[in-house]
């Protein structure tokens, strides 16, 4: 016996926040990786010691 499908009552806006919330976090991951391979690849600066 299959089972009719219901038919949600909720707004679209509710059926959407957890796929947002899933973008958000993707793209902060993502610029926390860009953030860590661009201090990985800075050139740094040559450092001369003066007496």
């Amino acid at each position: 016996m299959a089972n009719p499908q219901q038919i949600s009552n909720r707004p679209w806006i509710l059926e959407a926040v957890p796929l947002v919330v899933i973008f958000l976090i993707a793209a902060h991951v993502a610029a926390l990786a860009y953030w860590i391979y661009r201090l990985a690849t800075e050139k740094q600066p040559q450092r001369r010691k003066k007496h």
